[in-house]
């Protein structure tokens, strides 16, 4: 029989790493400093280059990143932000909780990226930021994003959680708009041992209010110049994260071999296949999203032959409980990828065989219906 294949196997990942772990454990214990200390520092400068960005701010998980970027951007009631209409829904919450409106706009079809075809439509006086989101580790236009934000005098913040180490026009992300929020919550490319996140960004003021914003307000110890937030990555996560981080290029190359793999193996089937890297964008391939209106079938018989798969996402959020105000809006790209959407296993430690097996069995699933 066969043996399960996982959609993640963490375990896997981690195995070779154990004794690096348990020395940044050992380390952090040691030095018992365990909030805004030296791993974070160290982590932050680290993290800063590898994203060749000026500053990096770490919080305590990608919400957070996201809420206290366009908190410290100026964001605030009564302003709206442009967002996708399809995204993991803590891109919206983040503007919720900043106290502004987010304003969706629908996703190209093929890119599943916030289609900037559309934006200028939804630009009004109230407007002050757009998010664009790397969805699935693709990075977005963001040429086309940048012109019109700018036009407009607009923020741009990278909704970057799924995309460490994505490549646009030759830079990475978290350099490619005003600021970038990243998650490292443990199943992202970059994942920690608990939640996660940071801000990246090119500007010294916006990342000084990061840094006091993050802890209470405070930019130094008992002094408060505003209401602050306690949203910090703490010592620990940034030691292991420091352990993993030169092992993401690595990582994000095998990914990239598996969606060679899948694409030479399911082309011409009932199948839209997420698109490959070119000269402009270089994904990480944080899911391989397939797309079918037999989504529900096929992750059927696929788990009949333990082969794990998930659906980012199921529900828009403009259809979601939680935002009910927008729920007769109609953003059709967005809704048709949550219809057929199926996220194929692509970890890191999954083997050639492994991937064979999965497209075997999808030939064998769509040539028979």
């Amino acid at each position: 029989m066969p043996q399960p294949i996982p959609f993640l196997d963490l375990a896997a990942l981690h195995a070779p790493l154990a004794s690096e772990m348990e020395a940044a454990y050992r380390r952090v214990a040691s030095a018992s400093h365990f909030i805004l200390g030296p791993e974070l520092e160290a982590f932050e400068n680290e993290f800063a280059v590898y994203c060749s960005a000026r500053h990096c701010i770490g919080t305590g998980n990608g919400l957070d990143a996201l809420t206290l970027t366009l908190i410290a951007a100026g964001i605030a009631p009564g302003d709206e932000v442009i967002v996708p209409a399809q995204t993991f829904i803590a891109t919206w919450m983040a503007v919720s909780h900043a106290g502004a409106t987010p304003v969706p706009v629908d996703i190209a079809p093929v890119s599943h990226n916030i289609d900037p075809g559309q934006l200028a439509a939804a630009i009004t006086p109230r407007t002050r930021a757009i998010i664009p989101v790397h969805l699935f580790g693709r990075p977005a236009d963001m040429a086309a994003i940048n012109a019109i934000a700018q036009r407009h005098g607009l923020f741009v913040l990278e909704d970057a959680a799924q995309a460490h180490g994505a490549g646009y026009q030759g830079k990475r992300a978290g350099q490619l708009g005003n600021a970038a929020a990243f998650s490292f919550y443990p199943g992202k490319n970059l994942g920690a041992l608990g939640d996660g996140g940071a801000v990246t960004t090119n500007d010294d003021a916006l990342a000084e209010r990061l840094r006091g914003l993050r802890n209470y307000g405070s930019p130094r110890k008992y002094h408060h110049p505003e209401i602050g937030f306690n949203s910090r990555l703490d010592e620990l996560q940034a030691a292991f994260l420091r352990v993993k981080l030169p092992h993401l290029d690595g990582w994000n190359a095998r990914r990239d071999a598996i969606a060679a793999q899948y694409a030479a193996a399911l082309g011409g089937l009932p199948l839209v296949l997420p698109l490959l890297a070119d000269g402009t964008y270089q994904p990480v391939w944080h899911q391989y999203v397939v797309t079918t209106p037999q989504r529900d079938r096929l992750q059927a018989i696929l788990a009949g032959q333990d082969i794990a798969t998930m659906v980012h996402y199921p529900l828009p959020p403009h259809r979601q409980p939680a935002y009910r105000e927008l729920a007769d809006r109609s953003f059709p790209a967005a809704e048709t990828l949550a219809a057929s959407c199926l996220s194929l296993p692509i970890c890191p430690t999954q083997t050639t065989a492994d991937a064979e097996r999965i497209a075997a069995a999808i030939r064998l699933s769509l040539q028979a219906s």
